[in-house]
């Protein structure tokens, strides 16, 4: 499948909302197959702003969707949705997020020991203006993931920020 039939087929999910949350996943989707089903949440370091994230299994298992919300007390926070997918001919996760004010990553993921890596990826906004980030998402038992994500920069890389996030009740 060419990627632009494969953005419109992910797209198309999403506005339609075709969802299998019990479905069982691609085996090489298995890394990310616990967040499946459930909401996650986390706090940022300021102890006001939320990260919340909701996941559920498209089209019986071969695609999982993650709806991203940012909530802030004080201005207006953002909201995103990430599809992930295994690209048979890169043999790899790879992933598109898609936030409300227009900007777009585009990027990998790989399963490891105690959860996903995510290498380093671009984030473009609406007008052009890009960073290169890279992240991991660390499990902690079964009921919550640390998520930590690094930004780069002219001297290197440096933590963005850091959370525990966990699982919420249904």
């Amino acid at each position: 499948m060419n990627t632009t039939k494969l953005r419109s087929a992910l797209l198309l999910a999403a506005l339609l909302g075709v969802t299998a949350s019990q479905a069982e996943p691609n085996a090489a989707l298995q890394p990310m197959a616990f967040l499946a089903g459930h909401c996650w949440k986390g706090t940022f370091a300021d102890g006001k702003t939320t990260d919340e994230h909701c996941f559920e299994w498209l089209y019986g298992g071969k695609f999982l969707r993650d709806r991203h919300v940012v909530r802030r007390p004080d201005k207006p926070g953002h909201v995103g949705e990430t599809f992930y997918w295994y690209d048979a001919e890169a043999r790899r996760i790879d992933y598109v997020y898609l936030e409300d004010s227009g900007a777009v990553s585009r990027g990998s993921a790989a399963g490891v020991a105690d959860g996903v890596d995510f290498p380093a990826a671009r984030y473009v906004g609406e007008k052009g203006d890009a960073m290169t980030y890279r992240s991991r998402w660390t499990r902690v038992g079964d009921t919550a993931y640390e998520a930590h994500a690094e930004g780069q920069t002219k001297d290197g890389w440096a933590t963005m920020w850091k959370m525990k996030l966990e699982r919420q009740a249904k």
